[in-house]
Order: C-alpha cells, then structure tokens, then sequence
C-alpha cells in the first residue's frame, strides 16, 4: 500500500498524465484508507471552529495539514486581487477559507471561492448552501490526491462552472471549466500567460503573479480597477 502511494503521489505531479482511468485509481485508493468515526453535517458545524482544519465528506470528518507559507501567499494575493475586482464591478462575493461549502455528499472547505450576486441567496452564517460558481484550490503533497481526485470529480458533478488548480511547488496552474454535465474540460495549464475567466465577466489573470506577485494595488491598476 505504502508503495502505491508514493506512486500514485509521483503521478499526481503530473497532471497531463491523469486520465480518467487513474483518477478512479486514485478515488479508489483514498476510499480503502482507515475511515475516521461518522457523523451529521450538523453535527460537524457544531464541533468544528475556526481553528479545525476538517471537512465533511459522506458522513465522515476528514483531518488536513496546516497550510505552507507559499500557499498562504498565492491565497491571500487573489483574495486581495479578485476580492477588490468583484467587489468594485457587484458582480458577488469573494470568500477565502475558512468557510465551508455544502454539497450533496460533502462540506468541503476550498481555498477560494465565488459566488456569483445571482447565488448569494446560498449563504448561510456558517457556510454555502450549494455550490460555488469557482473554486481554487492550491495543492500541497498532502492534499494533491484530494484535489485532483475526490474533490475533481465532487466539483464537477456538483456543477461548479469553474475550478482552478494551483501548485506553488511545481509553479503550475490549471484552470477547468465546466462542459458537459458532470465532466471538466481542461481550459488552460502553464506556469506563463493570460487566463480569462468564463464566471467571473472580464476578469483575467497573469499567471506569472502566482509566482511573483506583484504588489496588489500594481495588478489592480493593470486590471483597471484602481
């Protein structure tokens, strides 16, 4: 089992290299791990606090690691950047973690999220009741198998118009959108260039300031907000 892991952890390093057959690969091998002990979503929200890095996924709380300081800094830069954007244009609302997101068979707890003005009727005081119109989700070793196998396929079904996925690391970004139901079409990968959102209207990303970023009132500028 130990040996597997530290393949499938090589692959997820990869991503051109996951097909749909490993992905259920990788979903299989994280459903056979030792499950945790069950309980309610809402009995979750009540034992959890702002400090439990958990989510809830089929009943079962699932533990994370703390986050690097490069994870923190990607995070806190688009929350900045993509905060001040929405907000200056009314388009929604930019939510970073920690706050939950309630799906059908999951609270999951994604880096980032939008929702668009039109879903905020989805906000609850402790968490969205349905899905967001993006997610990121910025890997780590820890979490790569999650986000690229579990949670893929949970967003997609789910019907989240728009998933990015960012490795501080390997300094690479994917971006997917939604195509036919269920299933992610791979938009954009690359360390360099321009990625324009299909959720959220005009908005674009240089990926490069994942890497570097600039000062956040500088990218504004370049974006016309300021």
């Amino acid at each position: 089992m130990a040996e597997r892991r530290e393949e499938i952890l090589k692959l997820l390093q990869e991503p051109e290299a996951l097909d749909e057959d490993l992905r259920r690969e990788i979903l299989e091998y994280l459903l056979r791990l030792p499950r945790p002990h069950r309980m309610s979503y809402e009995e979750f929200l009540a034992w959890a606090d702002e400090d439990t890095l958990a989510e809830w996924v089929n009943g079962e709380v699932v533990k994370y690691t703390p986050a690097s300081l490069a994870h923190q800094r990607i995070l806190t830069f688009l929350a900045q950047v993509m905060g001040a954007y929405v907000e200056s244009k009314e388009l929604g609302l930019v939510i970073p973690a920690p706050f939950q997101m309630k799906l059908s068979k999951s609270g999951r707890e994604p880096d980032l999220m939008f929702v668009a003005v039109e879903h905020l009727d989805r906000l609850r005081e402790t968490h969205l009741e349905g899905p967001a119109d993006l997610v990121v989700e910025i890997l780590s070793p820890e979490s790569m198998a999650r986000d690229r196998g579990e949670k893929f396929y949970e967003y997609a079904e789910a019907g989240i118009p728009e998933y990015w996925l960012i490795d501080p690391e390997g300094e690479q970004a994917e971006f997917y959108v939604l195509g036919r139901p269920g299933r992610y079409r791979l938009e954009m990968a690359g360390s360099e260039g321009i990625y324009r959102s299909s959720v959220i209207p005009s908005f674009w990303l240089k990926i490069e300031w994942l890497w570097k970023t600039p000062r956040v009132l500088d990218a504004l500028r370049e974006l016309g907000v300021l």
